[in-house]
C-alpha cells in the first residue's frame, strides 16, 4: 500500500471520530515521514485536529520514535529535561531554556531536547543561536556535553528520522499537532525526571498517561491557567505528576514558592534575540525579583524538586543563590565554549 493510501485511510478514521489501531501505528509514522504531498498531509492533521489526540496515539507514536532515535548514554543516574510543547496562547521568552541553565548551575545535570520554532515565535534551537550556541551537534559531542558540563542540547532533527516534508507542512497549519506531544516523550537521553509544558489543559492526563506507559522515575506535566506551556506565576498551574507509573493530578500556585502573583502578559518577544536578551539579562542578575526572574525560577525550582526531593520553595530559593553566584551564567558560557556557533 502507498503512503497516500495510508494516508486516505487514516485520514477517513479521522473523520470518523476514530484514532488508529496501535497494529498500524508504525505504517501510519512511515507514511507521514516519507509522504511528500503537502496537500494530503495538510487535510490529515486538520482532521486529526478536529477529531483530537488521544494518549494512545501519543503512546504508539512516541514509542516507535524512542525506539529509533540516535541516543546519548549519560553518566549520570539523576538529570532533567524540561521543555514545552510549544502552541501555547502565551508567547513569552524561551523559559524551559533559560531555566535549564539555572537547573544545571544548581548541580542537577540537563539533558535538554528541542527543536526550531514550529509553533511559536522562538523555539530552543533559535534562542540558543541567538546566544552563541550552535544547537545542532551530533550524538557524541551531546552526550561529551552533558557528561563533561552538565548540560546538553540535542537537537531534534539530528536524533529522529521525519522530514523536512512534514517540516514544512507543520509550520503552515497554525496549529500544533501530535508531534509536539511525541518531541518531550523522545529525549535521546532518557532522562529520567521531565518538567513538560502543554498548550492545553485537555492535554495533561494524555500525556501523563502515555508517559507512565513509557516509563518514568518522577516527572510532571504541567499547564498554566493562564494558557502557558510551563509553570505559571499569574495564578494557578495544573500538574499532572507522574511517578513510577502512577499519577496524581494538582495544582500549584506561586505562592507554594514563596512568592506573590505577578501578571505576565506583557513579556511577549517576537523574535529569538529578543528572548536571548531576556535570558542573559536573568541570568546575571539583571532582572532580580522581576517577573521574568520569577517564571525562570519556579520551572527550574520545579526541576529541582523533581530530581532532588526538596520543597518548591527550597528550589526556589537554591536558584537565586545559583543566579547570584554566577554558576547559572557559567553554565551557559560554558556550552558555548564547548559548542560555540
Amino acid at each position: 500500500m502507498s503512503t497516500t493510501e495510508v494516508l486516505k485511510q487514516t485520514l477517513e478514521l479521522f473523520s470518523a471520530g476514530d484514532e488508529f489501531a496501535a497494529s498500524a501505528a508504525e505504517s501510519f509514522l512511515d507514511a507521514l515521514i516519507a509522504e511528500t504531498d503537502e496537500l494530503i498531509l495538510t487535510k490529515t492533521f486538520h482532521a486529526w485536529n478536529e477529531k483530537g489526540i488521544t494518549e494512545n496515539e501519543i503512546y504508539q507514536l512516541a514509542s516507535i520514535m524512542r525506539d529509533r532515535c540516535t541516543k546519548v548514554l549519560s553518566k549520570h543516574e539523576r538529570f532533567v529535561d524540561i521543555v514545552g510543547t510549544g502552541g501555547s496562547k502565551v508567547k513569552t521568552f524561551n523559559v524551559s531554556t533559560a531555566a535549564a541553565f539555572v537547573i544545571a548551575g544548581q548541580g542537577i545535570p540537563v539533558a535538554k531536547h528541542g527543536n526550531k520554532a514550529a509553533t511559536s515565535s522562538t523555539g530552543s534551537a533559535d534562542v540558543l543561536s541567538a546566544l552563541g550556541i550552535e544547537p545542532s551537534v551530533d550524538a557524541a559531542t551531546a552526550e561529551r556535553c552533558l557528561n563533561e558540563i552538565g548540560i546538553c542540547f540535542m537537537y531534534a532533527p539530528n536524533f529522529h528520522r521525519l522530514s523536512p516534508t512534514l517540516a514544512n507542512v507543520r509550520r503552515g497549519l497554525g496549529f500544533p499537532t501530535i508531534f509536539n506531544c511525541i518531541g518531550p516523550l523522545c529525549n535521546p537521553a532518557d532522562a529520567p525526571h521531565r518538567l513538560i509544558g502543554v498548550w492545553d489543559r485537555s492535554l495533561l492526563s494524555k500525556m501523563a498517561g502515555a508517559l507512565a506507559r513509557l516509563g518514568t522515575k518522577k516527572s510532571w506535566i504541567v499547564h498554566g491557567e493562564d494558557g502557558s506551556d510551563e509553570i505559571s506565576v499569574s495564578g494557578p498551574t495544573f500538574v499532572a505528576e507522574v511517578e513510577n507509573g502512577k499519577i496524581r493530578e494538582f495544582e500549584v500556585v506561586p505562592e507554594d514558592f514563596c512568592i506573590s502573583p505577578t501578571s505576565a502578559n506583557r513579556i511577549r518577544v517576537k523574535t529569538p534575540e529578543e528572548s536571548a536578551l531576556i535570558i542573559r539579562e536573568v541570568l546575571e542578575f539583571k532582572r532580580k525579583e522581576a517577573t521574568e526572574e520569577s517564571l525562570v525560577l519556579v520551572n527550574a525550582a520545579a526541576a529541582f524538586y523533581l530530581a532532588n526531593g526538596t520543597t518548591l520553595s527550597d528550589g526556589f530559593a537554591s536558584g537565586v543563590d545559583t543566579i547570584r553566584n554566577g554558576n547559572a551564567a557559567r553554565k551557559l558560557d560554558d556550552l558555548a565554549s564547548a559548542v560555540s556557533l
